[in-house]
This record gives C-alpha cells, structure tokens and sequence, in this order.
C-alpha cells in the first residue's frame, strides 16, 4: 500500500484527487492540507511514501515546503502536481528536492502511474522535461560535460541503460526497450551511480550526455 498525502490550495481538486487515488486498492490518502505548513506537518506526523505537492499555494508555498520536507527527511519523495511547466517553477523546485514533475492537465492514468513510480524509486520527469533539465545543465557551464566523464568500466548492458536514462525514460521504458524486467534496471542503475558518483538519477543523465 502507498501512502500519500494530496497538498493543494483548491479544496475541489483535493477532492478529485482524493477519489482518483483510493479509487485504486493500492493507493492511500493519509492526509491533506492547502499550504505548504501543513504538508511539513503532515509529513512529519504520517512520513508518506509520496507527497503530492502543488507550487503556488497561499503562504508558504510548495517549493519551500518541499525544500523542508527533504531536509528534515532526506528520503522523502516529492512529487510536484502543478499548473506551470516553466523553468522558473521547474528548476526551483528540483533544486528543493522534488523527485518528479507534473502538470495538472497529466491524464488521471498516467497521474496514479507516476505515483506508483515516485513511491518506488523512480525520478518521474517527461523526456522531454529531462531534456530541458541536462540540456540547461550542460549549456551552463562549459565545462561541465568535460567534468562529468571521469573514466569508468561499463558494461554493454550498462552502456545501453546509461543511454536511455540520458534520454529521459523511465525504468519501465527502459525496461521495455532493452527487453528486460524493472528491477534489473534499477540494479543497472545502482551500478552506474557507484561507478559514476552520481548520486541520483538528472546528475547520471547529465553524465549520460557527456559521455556521449
């Protein structure tokens, strides 16, 4: 069973998310709040497997909120459900620790399965999200895609997982692409961040498109 809690300022769409979710025998709703204060408290008080997190709330808001949260609980995973896609929204809220990123127009299959995802390890952003992300990484700096390619000793397995993560798939995507189950994925994955030293999975894609 998930454990989430639903932090959103609109009580209507706290309301359809709350009977989206427990509309599914593997999802449950521990806990809601409307600002950001209360999803530190509930965090604190209920320490959910997925925290769904709006950005633009009255008071303090989403980014802050999840800042905190992750602080207090390095393991605590963040998923952001917001109206804007933007980079003003987008990177602050990586920075703060979200473990993925939504919009609110996201259809409601592909909402639960990025729960489930989040909840089990995965760093739920679009490909195409992935891409701003690295993209904005590698163009910071110069220097950055030198940096990121020390030598390491790779697999041909690993190789191939190391390339698709750099292009923003999922673990099941990979999976599905290479023909192989979840969790050997996530071992690969495990692997190339101890080999990397990358310590999660936009610093391995970035390190994916330098060595590429």
């Amino acid at each position: 069973m998930i454990r989430l809690t639903i932090i959103d300022d609109q009580r209507l769409i706290r309301a359809g998310l709350r009977m989206l979710c427990e509309s599914t025998p593997d999802l449950a709703v521990v806990g809601e709040g409307s600002n950001g204060l209360e999803a530190i408290r509930l965090a604190a008080e209920f320490s959910p497997d997925v925290t769904l997190m709006d950005l633009g709330m009255p008071g303090l808001g989403g980014i802050e909120a999840t800042r905190q949260i992750v602080a207090s609980n390095p393991a605590s995973k963040v998923l952001v459900l917001t109206t804007f896609d933007d980079d003003d929204h987008l990177y602050p809220a990586l920075a703060a620790g979200a473990t993925g990123f939504l919009v609110k127009d996201t259809s409601p299959v592909d909402l639960l399965s990025a729960i489930r995802r989040t909840a089990d390890g995965d760093f739920l952003f679009s490909p195409e999200l992935m891409r701003r992300i690295v993209d904005r990484a590698l163009t910071a700096s110069s220097d950055i895609a030198d940096a990121a390619v020390p030598a390491v000793s790779l697999t041909v397995r690993e190789h191939d997982v190391l390339g698709l993560v750099g292009e923003g798939l999922s673990n099941r995507d990979i999976g599905d692409r290479l023909h192989i189950g979840v969790t050997t994925v996530k071992s690969h994955i495990s692997n190339l961040m101890e080999k990397t030293g990358c310590d999660n999975r936009v610093r391995l894609a970035i390190f994916a498109k330098g060595a590429g």
